[in-house]
């Protein structure tokens, strides 16, 4: 057989090539290898597409998603608590409670609880958490926009840049805000539509109704800043007035009936409902809610006709 025979023939064995592949393999110029069909190793290692365009991605499993990292955390920012022209700062990580006891201690109240609030850092945020079992505080922000009940058990979270707190224990209402160093809230201001109308409501008070509730407000209306202040009885707000005592008790139920009407809790109550509890409660949402405010202490010396009571119904 002469060499171009064995060129030609491919039925005879051949000589294997150096790298373990036979001749037959490389004359037909076709791979054997079977990971090429598959895409090559560097395909699967680096997670690209085989030479033929498939997706690799669309094989795996709709529920897994491709691992990314993960968002870094907006830094928190202390907040810091002032009460009475003190300021406390907290950082996160800490706890800082308020009460009769803690890191602000109020007073030696004993209808305080002995740790009443409590400001911490969770999940992002800051925290303000009732952890008394009695007593609830009002929460509002500077602005009034936001008016919130906070009852034992609950929490709400620290988003404005200022936020006021009242509570009352006893005959004595606390005021105390908290500023917050990176509000996560940002307000939008409405555009004035200029037609002059308000929107419906606001609580109608007759004047005689905004007098009494800044009789009882007084000692914390004339307080400079935050604090505690010790509410007057109801025979003390209506000497204050020039009313008797009876016109003052009616005036007081057509206040109270007016804003529980209007959602306000507390105000309203059975036989076991305490006077007390019901002024103390009135002042505490009248503050927060800037229902009443500094300026209206001149309300105090005018007198109020007599078509006021007549629109009460004659209280």
């Amino acid at each position: 057989m002469t060499d171009g025979d064995a060129d030609t023939d491919t039925g005879g064995a051949t000589e294997p090539a150096p790298d373990g592949r036979s001749d037959r393999a490389s004359a037909s110029g076709t791979a054997t290898d079977p990971v090429a069909d598959r895409g090559t190793a560097t395909d699967r290692d680096t997670g690209a597409g085989p030479a033929d365009g498939h997706d690799v991605a669309a094989d795996r499993d709709p529920g897994t998603e491709a691992v990314t990292a993960p968002p870094q955390p907006r830094p928190a920012g202390d907040v810091t608590v002032e009460f009475a022209g003190e300021f406390f700062r907290v950082a996160p990580g800490a706890r800082f409670a308020i009460g009769r006891e803690g890191d602000l201690a109020l007073d030696d109240n004993r209808f305080l609880h002995r740790h009443f609030l409590v400001i911490e850092h969770a999940g992002g945020l800051w925290w303000l958490a009732n952890v008394g079992s009695r007593l609830s505080a009002t929460v509002t922000d500077t602005d009034g926009r936001v008016h919130a009940q906070l009852a034992p058990g609950a929490r709400l979270p620290i988003v404005f840049a200022v936020m006021t707190v009242v509570f009352s224990a006893g005959p004595t209402t606390y005021e105390l805000s908290v500023h917050a160093e990176q509000p996560a809230f940002r307000a939008t201001r409405p555009e004035d539509d200029g037609d002059g109308l308000s929107t419906i409501g606001a609580v109608p008070l007759t004047l005689s109704q905004r007098q009494l509730i800044v009789a009882l407000a007084e000692p914390v209306l004339r307080r400079e800043g935050t604090g505690m202040s010790e509410l007057p009885t109801s025979a003390r707000a209506a000497e204050r007035l020039g009313w008797t005592i009876t016109r003052f008790n009616r005036k007081l139920d057509n206040v109270c009936d007016k804003l529980d009407r209007q959602g306000v809790p507390g105000l309203r109550g059975g036989i076991s409902s305490s006077a007390t509890n019901r002024r103390v409660r009135l002042v505490e949402h009248a503050v927060a809610s800037r229902l009443v405010t500094r300026d209206d202490l001149e309300l105090l010396d005018r007198t109020a006709d007599a078509a006021d009571d007549t629109g009460e119904g004659g209280a």
